[in-house]
């Protein structure tokens, strides 16, 4: 083996682990058009989600956010909206709506920034590009975060997967009654008011 000469130090090989984020680093990202979420302190980038997905984020929000308003619950957040599920690393999710109870307003404040914490009830929205380990994963991070509901919208199929535990689900569809449990106490709607 050839010795190095003059006793010169190795180089370093570039670290393949990834740069860590904050929520903070989230927080300060550049507004360039695109939706991030922060997954274990690695920064996600996805594309502006598609019509139809608004639509149907914006019909259960409605809904939501009118029952809310009208039995002073709490507040519907709508899509974008960060919560901070964990730390060290972090971990900054959006879903595309969420219920906080009143309580906890009252208890924490409205923060400027990110929520500290899940949401009471999470509303995902399955994109055409959202894969089921995807979603899974989002669904099990909201309740591992405390988060009491999940509904899984799948425009698809015009179903909604309610979650109460990873091993509580009931699918729903058509005539079938979602209801807010209590979660967000008296809410109740055809699902297939969502998919109108």
């Amino acid at each position: 083996m050839k010795e190095r000469e003059n006793n010169q130090p190795r180089t370093k090989l570039p670290s393949t682990q990834p740069t860590l984020h904050t929520a903070e680093d989230l927080w300060k990202q550049t507004d360039d058009g695109y939706r991030y979420e922060l997954v274990k302190g690695v920064i996600r980038r996805m594309p502006p989600a598609g019509f139809e997905h608004g639509i149907r984020a914006s019909e259960i929000g409605s809904l939501l956010t009118v029952h809310a308003k009208k039995h002073k619950l709490g507040y519907v957040c709508c899509a974008e909206t960060g919560f901070k599920i964990s730390q060290n690393p972090d971990t900054v999710r959006a879903p595309d709506a969420a219920f906080v109870r009143q309580a906890a307003i009252d208890e924490k404040g409205i923060p400027k920034g990110y929520w500290e914490g899940a949401p009471d009830l999470a509303v995902e929205v399955i994109s055409p590009s959202d894969t089921y380990t995807e979603v899974d994963e989002k669904v099990d991070e909201w309740l591992d975060a405390g988060c009491a509901m999940v509904w899984v919208i799948n425009p698809r199929r015009e179903t909604v997967a309610v979650y109460r535990s990873p091993e509580d689900m009931t699918v729903l569809r058509g005539d079938d009654i979602l209801e807010g449990g209590d979660v967000i106490e008296g809410f109740a709607c055809q699902v297939r008011d969502i998919f109108v």
